[in-house]
């Protein structure tokens, strides 16, 4: 058996008002100051990606700025050349989660390492060592490169639609059904367990519980509160050397509900969603997982995520397919349609 655990960690992180101003000085101090690519969207340019660019260009740093439009393979790998040609000492990933992904895999692609900028606290991908691109043949995560710093501008996300919060504190309530089918693989499978990555995933799902009243509300606590939260099970990822600690059968359930019903609501939403089913599996406090997530505004229903009945009780049924290798409450062979029908309805998210 291979004992060889390798952690790649982000080297800074910088969370607060205004701090996308520290970027030249965070590049000096790594040793990446001179030639910068900015990757943004293009909403997200004119917002954001172009105050970060006119900063860089202050300095006197040599700037190209490129935009990813959609989450596809195709397009990502587009810019794969440009960026070799260009050189940069760094990437600068300007953005929410499609072009925080795009950087993710472009740097392991091209070996230019890159800084995660997030302009919304929408999910635990701002560090994570794992990029979800579409096209690829598969609606997981692939393996990609994590941030070598994170820069959190607690003003930029405050300006982020109230919604995109939330989803992000519903996809760290998934931590908890996530950790439970990674405790499960572990004592039935042998698979890896790593207790301290498992811990800081909690840790981040427990601080979304403590705090969930002052996240409903949203505004820069709410944005802090859920932005240390997404970089603590990112960071867990890392320790973990996988998405273990961090995604579990309520995120298998996710990406089935995206396959079948080609992702209606945002990924946060429907994890948490997933959450609640999963928790009643488990045989945990499902209730009490609903009434945090519907106090925090998150839909707890079909109807509120914009799905059929039909398109959850699919989703249930096909969910451990997605992922055959990894073991979760869900077992090898699945959930018959009885079985999914009577858990979607008993948990409340069916009529």
């Amino acid at each position: 058996m291979n004992s060889k655990h390798v952690i790649d960690l982000p080297k800074k992180i910088v969370i607060g008002d205004d701090v996308i101003g520290d970027i030249p000085e965070i590049l000096k101090e790594l040793n990446l100051w001179g030639r910068a690519y900015v990757l943004t969207g293009p909403n997200v340019k004119k917002l954001v990606g172009e105050k970060v660019a006119d900063i860089l260009q202050g300095e006197e740093a040599e700037i190209e700025v490129g935009v990813v439009r959609t989450p596809m393979i195709s397009e990502i790998e587009g810019l794969v050349d440009p960026i070799r040609k260009f050189k940069p000492r760094a990437i600068i990933a300007v953005g929410g989660g499609k072009v925080i992904d795009a950087a993710k895999y472009i740097s392991r692609v091209t070996g230019s390492p890159f800084i995660s900028v997030p302009t919304a606290a929408s999910h635990d991908g701002v560090a994570s060592p794992f990029a979800s691109v579409r096209g690829t043949g598969r609606v997981t995560s692939v393996k990609a490169s994590p941030p070598i710093a994170i820069v959190a501008d607690i003003r930029v996300i405050a300006s982020a639609p109230r919604r995109l919060l939330l989803a992000g504190a519903g996809d760290l309530i998934g931590k908890f059904t996530a950790v439970l089918d990674w405790r499960l693989a572990h004592k039935l499978k042998g698979e890896y367990y790593g207790d301290y990555a498992a811990s800081l995933a909690l840790l981040s799902a427990k601080h979304v519980i403590n705090f969930s009243e002052v996240i409903a509300r949203g505004g820069s606590e709410a944005v802090r509160i859920v932005m240390e939260g997404l970089t603590s099970a990112s960071v867990a990822m890392c320790i973990a050397g996988s998405t273990r600690p961090a995604s579990g059968s309520e995120h298998l359930f996710s990406h089935a509900l995206d396959k079948v019903a080609n992702y209606p609501a945002l990924h946060g939403e429907q994890v948490a969603v997933g959450t609640i089913m999963m928790a009643y599996l488990h045989g945990k406090n499902w209730k009490k997982i609903r009434s945090i997530v519907k106090r925090l505004g998150l839909p707890s229903t079909a109807k509120e995520l914009g799905v059929r009945d039909e398109d959850i009780i699919e989703a249930l049924t096909i969910a451990h397919t997605i992922r055959p290798e990894r073991y979760t409450i869900l077992g090898e062979s699945g959930l018959t349609r009885e079985a999914a029908e009577e858990l979607a309805r008993v948990t409340g998210v069916i009529g």
